[in-house]
């Protein structure tokens, strides 16, 4: 590459505004797309001022801090900076934070230049602030729960993104502060997210689906007896961001109907 066509931060240290737009596009994109291919990485990369290369390698330095990864026997890049560690144990505790910050510094960036698309903040009273900012925190959800299970329905394995939703364990009004952790999401088909929320299918630790008696006992064929067919199978685990367990047992405890 030669100097005139370098990007404006080629080789420049990464400051913690950079870092932070990388770490909300590492949630986002499985660790496999991680690559100077993906759109996403390119969007990324033009935003900073930097390589498809230089963003994709700095998605590799946060993968090796993701325990998920490691228990896959999955690396990531090694020569990690003091600042990256602490993006990751700040923003991997606070994903409220990360997707207002990320979204602050991507309208800062973007100024003058941005596409007319963009979805600006609003500057109208406080409701219309409030909407904005749920409708920025449900888009990360969404992508970063479907993405860590691949696009993939966990009960049935179904991959068309059409049908599928990210699904919230432990819902918003009970925890606002979990409305945009992916530990609290699950991937689910339009028709098991229905199930879930009302209580007749639930998820145990250990990823076992467990189907409420009130389907199991009904004889109206054949829509419930295929729903009853996943009973106490095992569902598709994610390939990060895993549900905590006291999530799934407040499920199984306050919304299953047994």
């Amino acid at each position: 590459m030669s100097k005139s066509t370098r990007p404006p931060n080629y080789g420049k240290p990464w400051g913690r505004d950079e870092l932070i737009l990388a770490f909300d596009l590492y949630c986002r994109i499985p660790f496999s797309k991680a690559t100077t291919k993906n759109p996403a990485v390119q969007e990324v990369a033009r935003l900073l001022g930097r390589t498809p290369a230089a963003v994709s390698r700095k998605l590799g330095n946060f993968g090796s801090f993701d325990p998920a990864l490691q228990e896959r026997d999955i690396s990531g890049l090694p020569h990690t900076g003091q600042l990256d560690r602490e993006i990751w144990d700040v923003f991997h505790h606070d994903w409220n934070a990360l997707v207002d910050e990320a979204e602050q510094i991507r309208q800062q960036r973007l100024g003058d230049d941005s596409p007319e698309d963009v979805l600006e903040p609003p500057q109208g009273p406080s409701e219309k602030l409030a909407s904005y900012k749920e409708r920025l925190h449900q888009g990360f959800f969404r992508q970063a729960v479907l993405s860590a299970y691949e696009n993939r329905c966990c009960v049935t394995g179904i991959s068309l993104p059409e049908c599928l939703s990210a699904n919230h364990i432990v819902p918003w009004s009970e925890a606002p502060s979990l409305r945009t952790d992916p530990t609290n999401g699950l991937c689910l088909s339009a028709t098991f997210h229905r199930l879930f929320d009302a209580g007749l299918v639930t998820i145990r630790p250990g990823f076992t689906i467990h189907v409420s008696r009130a389907v199991l006992t009904r004889c109206d064929p054949p829509t419930t007896k295929h729903v009853a067919s996943f009973h106490e199978k095992r569902a598709m685990e994610p390939s990060r961001f895993a549900p905590a367990e006291e999530r799934l047992n407040w499920h199984a405890e306050h919304v299953f109907q047994h």
